[in-house]
């Protein structure tokens, strides 16, 4: 016999499994009278997955967080101007860096003066918890905020800190976190994917392939919604005559039916398949999903629907959406940046304008979010994860803008399993190096799942000859930051 026969095959494909178990249907059916819930989570009475082998039908323990909302500060957001207060930088403003500590080969080599923060910082809420002037309204929010002030990152370039950031691998082709994530748990929504990324108009360095599925197969991929009355193109059905669509539908399936039968497995066509399907029944979900005529007014104004700035708008809107599929079951979803009239947070140059002209954008859409997420009751069940690729240098880049930092950065959750008003971890006195607890991509990661009810030890799938995760061999859960 061959060596490799002594590996298990992959999963039955969903036509192998309706060939097999058609007959049981019947009881399948008369279940559902009864409220079992036989077509979701396989689970036992404490409502865990026991065998790792299940790991696809639901989680491995009793979760925190049944979803999450990733707001992705695109470019790096400088932790020194925003949630990392350093006082040393103002007494030692426009001093050589290099006579006060190594400093570290930066991207474009161009390496200025100490750089103070042009931002005042004040203690907000119970806590205490110190934030700038950037951020005026998610600093009313800190006590449900746990702010890690040690993330690092193994990447000083956007692309590979991307990947990494949203992977776990620096390389290109890795399934992304939320590819991982409803592969492990699946959506509680069969009319929307359980994957979504808002496209606030600034896709990442690296692209879509930040929101791929790698090497899962092809239906855990990101689906990408944009702002406007079309998020996704041909939601409208252009058919004049109703049945038209479902006889065109009914064509392709057969086509893709006469190509597995010669074929057998083939991930591509039941992806497409299953595809084909959920666009079919999205063209009901999403117009209604999008349309904010049931939100009250109050509710818009708390986002900033009315705010003079059309960049927070659109962001407000993004928030806004993220709420209702929070409310809707879908799994993951991730924000990215609004297109402000600057670069993203990525200021080599002119640091005040671009940082101000970002921060305008997201700050009260976010703390809106936050606080709507909470008076409804979403927040103790939704993970809200803010975070860029990497930090910022405490000296200047020329005059007045800051390089990348890998090796020291700000980031927060809130919400589901997470213990606000808390601090953890420590940069040195510049902001530059962390010299306290240092969390690692993978640690973020480890988290996230935890709070999930994933143990990201176990979420595996066999891809290259052995089994891979998410956190590959790292990660450790940041149990300190939990409640």
């Amino acid at each position: 016999m061959s060596k490799y026969h002594n590996f298990m095959r992959r999963p039955l494909s969903r036509r192998e499994m309706l060939t097999i178990c058609k007959g049981g249907f019947g009881s399948l059916a008369f279940m559902s009278l009864f409220g079992v819930g036989a077509l979701s989570c396989n689970r036992s009475k404490s409502g865990i997955i026991e065998s790792a082998n299940d790991l696809q039908l639901g989680p491995h323990y009793l979760p925190k967080a049944k979803n999450v909302i990733f707001l992705y500060m695109d470019g790096g957001v400088s932790q020194v101007d925003s949630f990392d207060p350093k006082p040393r930088l103002a007494k030692e403003n426009g001093q050589d860096p290099r006579s006060k500590f190594k400093v570290d080969a930066t991207q474009f080599d161009n390496v200025g003066k100490i750089l103070k923060s042009p931002w005042e910082f004040k203690q907000y809420g119970e806590c205490g918890m110190p934030v700038s002037e950037l951020f005026p309204h998610i600093a009313t929010c800190v006590d449900d905020i746990a702010l890690i002030r040690s993330m690092t990152s193994q990447f000083p370039e956007h692309t590979n800190a991307n990947y990494f950031l949203h992977t776990g691998s620096g390389l290109q082709g890795r399934p992304s976190m939320g590819s991982w994530m409803t592969y492990g748990l699946g959506s509680e929504n069969q009319n929307i994917p359980g994957y979504v990324v808002l496209d606030g108009g600034l896709i990442p360095p690296g692209g879509l392939d930040n929101f791929k599925n790698g090497f899962l197969p092809a239906s855990y991929q990101a689906s990408i919604l944009r702002a406007g009355p079309q998020p996704v193109a041909n939601i409208i059905p252009k058919e004049k005559i109703p049945n038209l669509q479902e006889q065109k539908l009914d064509f392709i399936k057969n086509l893709d039916n006469d190509q597995l039968a010669a074929m057998g497995e083939a991930d591509a066509i039941e992806s497409a398949i299953s595809n084909y399907e959920l666009a079919y029944k999205m063209q009901s979900s999403i117009p209604e999903l999008t349309e904010f005529k049931e939100e009250t007014e109050a509710t818009k104004r708390l986002y900033g629907f009315d705010s003079d700035d059309p960049h927070t708008r659109g962001y407000a809107a993004q928030c806004l959406l993220a709420r209702r599929l929070v409310e809707r079951g879908v799994r993951f979803i991730e924000l990215t940046c609004p297109k402000v009239n600057a670069d993203r947070w990525d200021q080599h140059g002119n640091l005040k304008d671009g940082h101000e002209r970002n921060a305008h954008a997201v700050d009260q859409p976010i703390a809106g979010l936050i606080k709507d997420l909470k008076s409804r009751g979403l927040l103790e069940e939704t993970l809200v994860v803010w975070t860029g690729e990497f930090g910022r240098t405490p000296f200047a880049q020329g005059k007045d803008g800051r390089d990348h930092n890998p090796s020291a950065f700000s980031m927060w959750m809130a919400g589901a399993g997470v213990k606000g008003g808390t601090i953890f971890g420590k940069t040195d006195e510049y902001g530059y190096r962390v010299i306290q607890n240092e969390v690692t991509v993978h640690d973020l990661h480890a988290t996230m799942m935890h709070l999930l009810g994933i143990d990201h030890e176990r979420l595996t799938f066999r891809f290259g000859g052995r089994d891979i995760r998410l956190t590959d061999v790292h990660g450790h859960v940041i149990k300190d930051i939990l409640a």
